[in-house]
């Protein structure tokens, strides 16, 4: 039977909730297989992002008790889009579709159900995406919500509320793997690979247990990734800018000789060292843009591997019911 489904889960020092997780997506997936939906060869993937507590041994102690459950240990720590990478590309020859989502069970289980219906309707990718912010704090939804806006002005196609609970066939994870970006941003890159989609929606819940992997200083720099990542439309400002800095030093000139002229030539100190921060500030502030430009320029250029999987456990090649 075709329809395999393959969950890939990161998981980052989350000893705390993948049991009950766990539990949860085995209760799922034995109700799809009985309502015919997908294979009895299909299981769940937990990727150890090189975590620092026990979670890769209650990640290989559910693959003893259970091969549903298959563990993705890798060499380090590599981030949360280079772990769903990892997972993504190790168990895409085994899988005809797969669904990824975070372990903390704030991603509703229960739309995968609907993930799967638009799969089978015939979807390659299906967004879930967040019915609301209602939860949220003021400062979080504000920021959250304008920062896609922000995305979209800038011209990065992102789904609006949409983070990285996703379902992609084999043929879109396919078009995946010719991205070969070090700058890694999947909800960026996602939806360039184009093919038939549609999105779920759902209510997001609050955290099972344990605490948050992405603090403030995370958020903000996986922001910048991606909108370094995906526009250029920050050093076209800067070239906007310097034009309207320029134009402006005219009219300063115009008006000094002016002032020259008539006789009214009294010169205070506090202009010209505001002038002087002002433009030096934009200078440092430019040169700092265009050295992110350029660091992720070099980067590129290096070429290295997003990962380096450790241990795979698996028992694909002993399972009559192989996808």
């Amino acid at each position: 039977m075709k329809n395999c489904l393959y969950m890939v889960i990161p998981c980052y020092n989350e000893q705390e909730v993948l049991s009950e997780t766990a539990t949860r997506l085995k209760k799922k997936m034995e109700l799809l297989v009985r309502e015919g939906k997908i294979s009895k060869a299909s299981r769940i993937t937990f990727v150890n992002d090189g975590s620092n507590d026990k979670t890769w041994e209650v990640i290989s102690g559910l693959h003893k008790i259970d091969h549903l459950y298959c563990g993705i240990n890798l060499s380090m720590n590599k981030g949360h889009q280079n772990a769903l990478l990892a997972g993504i590309m190790t168990v895409k020859d085994y899988a005809d579709m797969v669904i990824t989502m975070d372990v903390d069970l704030q991603d509703d289980i229960n739309a995968i159900d609907e993930m799967v219906d638009k799969y089978l309707d015939g979807c390659d990718i299906v967004y879930g995406v967040r019915s609301s912010r209602d939860r949220d704090s003021f400062f979080k939804r504000v920021s959250a919500e304008g920062y896609y806006r922000l995305m979209n002005t800038l011209g990065a196609k992102t789904i609006f509320n949409h983070a990285d609970f996703r379902l992609m066939s084999k043929r879109a994870i396919e078009g995946l793997a010719q991205f070969n970006e070090v700058n890694l941003f999947l909800r960026g890159i996602v939806p360039m690979i184009g093919y038939r989609s549609d999105s779920v929606y759902y209510e997001r819940g609050v955290r099972f247990a344990g605490k948050s992997k992405y603090p403030l200083n995370k958020v903000l720099s996986f922001a910048w990734e991606g909108i370094t990542s995906f526009s250029i439309k920050p050093i076209r400002m800067i070239s906007t800018l310097g034009a309207i800095i320029f134009t402006l030093s005219i009219g300063m000139l115009i008006y000094i000789l002016i002032r020259y002229f008539t006789g009214e030539t009294t010169v205070g100190w506090a202009s010209v060292a505001v002038s002087v921060w002002s433009i030096g500030g934009l200078i440092l502030l430019s040169l700092g843009v265009v050295g992110e430009y350029i660091g992720k320029i070099y980067l590129e250029t290096k070429k290295r591997p997003h990962y380096i999987v450790e241990n795979f456990l698996s028992d694909y090649g002993n399972n009559e019911d192989e996808c």
